[in-house]
């Protein structure tokens, strides 16, 4: 299913303030705790997601009805003409209330009894008169019960309900980039308590800030992201392309073409919601992506500009049958497959079979899988695919990000920049950033702040060397080295010997076990063969 909006001008810029000095962050934070306070809230967000969203449709809607209350006479009136032209709104609500100078939100806020099948109904009866919120907000039932007992009780979904209606969300009361914020706010909350989940939904934003910066999308550049979760990833593009366009007369450049597919169905709504939310267009579907990629061209893959993605890392049910019968070139003859796990190089194959000629992309690996295989007496799949990367000259950058920014490790990550177009000066070359100590500690996670962020796109960017960051390491130094990519192998820091990242440590003892086994067998072999 696709799910697009329309730009649309905001009357007044405000700001996150209201009149009582409470961002609205705090305030979404806090209605999202009505429910059960702090802790338990993750638990709730595919009640809570939806309910903020309807909240600030009805509240766009509501003004959609003054404006045209204001050529008619009424709101009577404007309630008529746009349930008889659907075209005269943005969404069109079917909720009316028995005053019609009452605000739409109210029908749900004055639900008094059976309130989990009262919001339920809203919902799909929202849904069904616009098709393009199907599956989207009507996916929830709030009357569900699990063993006899409601998921949520009529009394904590109407203290969120009364907590969401504290604050107004329409055109007039927050720009569409203050409420996105804030909705991303929240999903970021969810993540801090959602576990080993996080990862399938959320991308920590100065990550997504770097390689949106460093992609350097242009207006109209079609934006694709195999694994989307909650969309965050394609809407640091959009925000990027605003603000190298900032300045520039409204309406003059074309807004990015966003692309995105997800395979978990509750993950897939919440994409389309912050897309909606964040005022920007884009086309979601669902489904598997490494097993049925969704955006196709006739029998071959569909191709764009920029990909973007965080994969989930080292994923181990792929088979070598899921290779084997794929029928979309998407792994060349010459460089295979990697093993059944991890999968991070199955999934580069798809990005960079879905770019077009001149295509760049972005991708977040385990760190890893940039040097599993490296020193390896034997054969192995990764450093295969690995070598035929850098062969095809299609590496132009890696990222060592610092340790503890992702909500479902601590290991660091890496960040893998491709290009199908490399200019001559980076030929025969990769640059890489060991961006390990540039970061600041938080609670619970640490964070690379602004000035951080700035200096390591403007590096990536440019290509800048500097020492203890940054360097360019030739394709005879690669491979001199078995093709290790990791910037931690050719850049320490001033504080590698002390603090060396446990990931990177465990990962060469692994290595150093691998070749002492090779060494045993051989010279078993030897002894043998003299007789000893």
């Amino acid at each position: 299913m696709a799910a697009r909006a329309k730009r649309k001008t905001v009357n007044k810029t405000v700001g996150t303030k209201n009149e009582r000095g409470k961002s609205l962050e705090s305030w979404i934070w806090d209605a999202a705790c009505s429910i059960r306070g702090a802790k338990d809230a993750p638990k709730y967000k595919d009640y809570i997601l939806p309910l903020i969203f309807t909240k600030r449709l009805c509240d766009v809607f509501d003004d959609e009805l003054n404006r045209i209350a204001a050529e008619v006479g009424s709101r009577k009136k404007a309630f008529q003409l746009a349930r008889a032209d659907h075209k005269l709104v943005r969404f069109y609500l079917p909720l009316v209330p028995d005053d019609p100078e009452q605000p739409v939100w109210s029908v749900i806020r004055k639900l008094a009894d059976q309130i989990g099948e009262g919001v339920t109904t809203h919902m799909r009866a929202i849904a069904k008169e616009n098709p393009l919120l199907q599956g989207i907000i009507d996916r929830v039932d709030f009357n569900a019960t699990t063993h006899g007992q409601r998921d949520i009780d009529d009394d904590r979904l109407s203290n969120l309900i009364e907590a969401i209606s504290t604050k107004r969300l329409g055109l007039d009361d927050v720009e569409a980039d203050i409420i996105g914020k804030s909705y991303e706010y929240l999903i970021r909350k969810f993540a801090e308590g959602g576990g080993q989940s996080a990862g399938e939904f959320y991308t920590p934003p100065e990550v997504g800030t770097i390689m949106s910066k460093v992609l350097q999308p242009e207006p109209g550049t079609e934006i694709y992201d195999p694994c989307c979760g909650s969309g965050g990833l394609l809407i640091k593009c959009e925000i990027a392309l605003e603000e190298r366009t900032k300045g520039k007369a409204k309406g003059s450049t074309a807004p990015l073409k966003l692309y995105g597919q997800e395979y978990i169905a509750d993950t897939w709504a919440m994409a389309n919601m912050n897309l909606i939310i964040h005022d920007m267009e884009g086309e979601i579907e669902i489904g598997d992506t490494f097993k049925s990629p969704k955006f196709r061209n006739g029998g071959k893959l569909r191709t764009f500009d920029r990909v973007v993605a965080n994969p989930m890392w080292n994923q181990n049910w792929f088979t070598e049958a899921d290779y084997d019968s794929d029928e979309l070139d998407r792994f060349p003859a010459g460089a295979g497959f990697p093993v059944k796990s991890p999968a991070d190089w199955g999934w580069v194959q798809h990005m960079h079979a879905s770019l077009n000629d001149k295509g760049r992309a972005a991708v977040v690996l385990d760190t890893g899988a940039a040097s599993r295989g490296s020193g390896n007496a034997g054969k192995n799949k990764e450093k295969t695919v690995r070598q035929w990367f850098i062969d095809h000259d299609l590496v132009e950058s890696v990222l060592y990000l610092p340790e503890n920014l992702f909500y479902n490790t601590t290991a660091p990550g890496i960040v893998l920049f491709l290009n199908r177009a490399k200019p001559k000066d980076r030929q025969g070359k990769v640059f890489l950033v060991n961006a390990s100590q540039v970061f600041e500690k938080g609670d619970p996670k640490n964070f690379i702040p602004p000035a951080g962020i700035a200096r390591i796109a403007d590096t990536l960017i440019g290509w800048k060397e500097e020492e203890k960051l940054s360097r360019f390491v030739d394709h005879a130094e690669l491979a001199k080295n078995d093709y290790n990519i990791s910037p931690s192998r050719y850049i320490h820091t001033s504080d590698a010997e002390t603090y060396r990242p446990i990931a990177e440590i465990v990962e060469e003892l692994n290595v150093i076990e691998v070749e002492a086994r090779g060494t045993d067998k051989a010279l078993r072999e030897i002894l043998e063969k003299i007789g000893v």
